[in-house]
């Protein structure tokens, strides 16, 4: 499919109206094809100072995969709240549910050069600290924070060397946590990231991958 030609921006056309989407890039394909979706768009807005997410779902069908194209020049304390809302409409929605139905946020591969996606259907948001004694919290500035019965700081390219290290009781979990602040591009990023390291095979089971915490 070439997508190429559409990968640095979605363009929607509505009462005569031209908006973009600028996707995130990542240098990795996750997901390459999506059957059977709808696009739901979410786009960067301003009004005077402040930002804004401008969510247009028209076209979305509640039994088919969604596909959520989200601005990367956006906050995660702007997109995580009205991604709660479409996963709440699409889980509380008995009457078209389809078990087989998930959800993805698109990104462009940069070294593919083609659009892929990032499956999300079974995370859970909490816009709140984790009380959780063990996480892992992703900042903006590109550093991870480990709080356990240490407290360590790390860039995310030593990530995997540190899973490795760890040792932790199996029936404990880690949990992910986000920086609020963080643009969605780097969101996406580090969940690409995250998910090339499990995607091996390691048997990291203390890996809490169903709920995310931004604040």
């Amino acid at each position: 499919m070439k997508y190429f030609t559409l990968i640095l921006a979605f363009l929607l056309f509505s009462c005569e109206e031209k908006k973009d989407v600028l996707l995130p890039k990542s240098n990795v394909t996750i997901v390459k094809d999506v059957q059977d979706h709808s696009p739901i768009y979410i786009f960067f807005k301003t009004v005077g100072k402040d930002t804004i997410a401008d969510v247009n779902r028209k076209n979305s069908i509640i039994s088919t995969n969604w596909i959520l194209n989200v601005d990367k020049r956006l906050p995660l304390k702007l997109v995580i709240p009205e991604v709660m809302k479409l996963q709440k409409k699409k889980r509380d929605d008995s009457a078209h549910k389809n078990e087989n139905a998930e959800n993805y946020y698109s990104y462009a591969d940069s070294i593919g050069k083609n659009m892929a996606f990032l499956p999300f259907t079974k995370v859970y948001y909490k816009m709140e600290i984790a009380n959780n004694r063990s996480q892992l919290y992703f900042k903006k500035n590109g550093m991870i924070k480990y709080s356990g019965r240490k407290t360590y700081d790390f860039p995310k390219s030593n990530l995997k060397p540190f899973l490795d290290s760890l040792v932790i009781n199996p029936k404990a979990q880690i949990t992910f946590s986000y920086d609020k602040n963080m643009h969605f591009e780097d969101y996406i990023q580090c969940k690409i990231l995250v998910q090339t390291i499990i995607d091996k095979k390691i048997p990291y089971v203390f890996i809490n991958e169903e709920e995310e915490f931004v604040f």
